[in-house]
C-alpha cells in the first residue's frame, strides 16, 4: 500500500482570513474568492508594504494543456507586473513539428487576468494574436485566434477534486496553486485550417498566483492521457511550494491521489538526454524523453527568464493507493525547467 496520505484542509470561502493573512493548507476543493484587498502585506522589516510594492510583488499565471491522439496544445498567460507574457503552440508527434506563437508586452498592456480559478476571464491580445481563458466553478473555456491556430474549447473540471493548496513563500509571501489533469474537453481546434481530432483528447489546467519569491525556479512534469484505457493525469513539481506542502498528485478516472515530494534529474547542457522523475516515497518512477522544446531567454534589468518547456514521452510506473503499479509506456506529456527573476 502507498503510505503517503496527507491530511486535507477544508477550503475556505475566502482565501484571505480575518487576520489579513491567507489560509494555508492542502485543500479539499477550489477556493473561489481571493479577496486580495483584505491581505495585509508587510515588507522584510515587518512594516506595511507600500501600495506600489504590493502591486509589483503579486504575480499570476494561467496555463492549459490539451493532449490528443497525435498532438499536444499548450497555452499560457502570465502577468508579472513589469510585463506580461504568453504563448500558444501545437506540436504534432507524427511530423515532429510545432506551430508556436508568443508574446512579451510591457506592463499590463493587452492583458487581464482571472479573479480566481473559478471566476473571471484572462485575456491577452496583440495584433492578430488573441487568447482568452474564462474560468468558472464548472469549467474553463479557452479561445485562441491566431493566423495558424484557432480554438474554442471547454474543459470540464467539476467532476473531480483539483489539487489546490496555499503555502507560505519566502519570508512574507504566499502562493496559491490549483491544478487538475485528465479532464474531458470538447469544442473545436484547428491548425492551419485543418480540424484536429478531439475524440481521445484530455486536458489539464494550472492557476498559480501570489506573492512569490523575487527569484523563483521550478521543475515540473505533467500528463493528461489515456493509460490502459483510463483517464490518467499527473502533476509533480519541485521548487515553489515546498514549505511543508507540495503540489504533487495523480488522477485516475476522476479520483485524486496525493503524492510525496518529487525530484528531477536531467542535464541542462544536453536537452536530448532523458529526465528521471521520481518521488520521495517511491510512488513515481518515470523516465521522460524530450522531443520538442519551447524555450526563451530574457535578461533585461528588473526581469529575467530562462524558460524551457519540453513535449515528450514518459515511460515507467506509478504506484496507486491500493499498491497496484500502473505502467506507462511512451505516454505523451510535458516537462519544464524554469528560472524567473520577477
Amino acid at each position: 500500500m502507498n503510505s503517503y496520505l496527507p491530511l486535507l484542509t477544508k477550503a475556505p470561502v475566502q482565501l484571505i482570513q480575518a487576520n489579513g493573512q491567507p489560509a494555508f493548507g492542502l485543500f479539499d476543493r477550489s477556493v473561489a474568492d481571493f479577496n486580495l484587498q483584505d491581505f495585509i502585506y508587510q515588507n522584510l522589516m515587518d512594516k506595511k508594504a507600500s501600495a506600489l510594492t504590493r502591486y509589483f510583488h503579486y504575480k499570476q499565471f494561467q496555463f492549459i494543456c490539451v493532449t490528443g491522439s497525435d498532438w499536444l496544445l499548450a497555452v499560457a498567460i502570465a502577468d508579472i507586473r513589469y510585463a506580461n507574457s504568453g504563448f500558444a503552440y501545437l506540436y504534432r508527434f507524427d511530423t515532429n513539428q510545432a506551430v508556436n506563437k508568443g508574446l512579451l508586452l510591457p506592463g499590463a498592456s493587452g492583458c487581464q487576468m482571472s479573479d480566481s480559478p473559478s471566476a473571471g476571464e484572462a485575456k491577452q491580445q496583440f495584433g492578430a494574436y488573441k487568447v482568452a481563458i474564462k474560468t468558472s466553478a464548472t469549467n474553463w473555456q479557452l479561445k485562441i485566434d491566431t493566423k495558424e491556430l484557432k480554438a474554442n474549447l471547454t474543459i470540464e473540471k467539476a467532476s473531480q477534486m483539483p489539487l489546490a493548496l496555499c503555502a507560505p513563500t519566502g519570508y512574507n509571501g504566499w502562493t496559491y496553486t490549483e491544478k487538475s489533469n485528465a479532464l474531458a474537453v470538447s469544442g473545436t481546434l484547428e491548425l492551419q485550417g485543418k480540424s484536429q481530432d478531439l475524440t481521445q483528447a484530455l486536458a489539464g489546467y494550472d492557476f498559480s498566483a501570489g506573492f512569490m519569491r523575487r527569484q523563483t525556479s521550478w521543475r515540473w512534469a505533467s500528463i493528461s492521457a489515456l493509460v490502459e484505457g483510463k483517464a490518467f493525469g499527473l502533476n509533480v513539481a519541485a521548487g515553489v511550494n515546498e514549505t511543508g506542502l507540495c503540489e504533487n498528485a495523480l488522477w485516475l478516472n476522476g479520483q485524486i491521489q496525493h503524492l510525496s515530494p518529487a525530484s528531477f534529474i536531467f542535464d541542462r547542457k544536453d536537452d536530448k538526454k532523458p529526465w528521471q522523475v521520481s518521488s520521495l516515497c517511491g510512488e513515481v518512477q518515470l523516465e521522460f524523453t524530450p522531443l520538442y522544446c519551447r524555450q526563451e531567454k530574457v535578461n533585461i534589468s528588473l526581469l529575467a527568464s530562462n524558460f524551457r518547456q519540453y513535449v515528450g514521452l514518459y515511460t515507467g510506473f506509478v504506484v496507486l493507493q491500493n499498491g497496484t503499479k500502473l505502467q506507462l509506456n511512451a505516454v505523451k506529456g510535458l516537462a519544464e525547467d524554469h528560472y524567473a527573476k520577477w
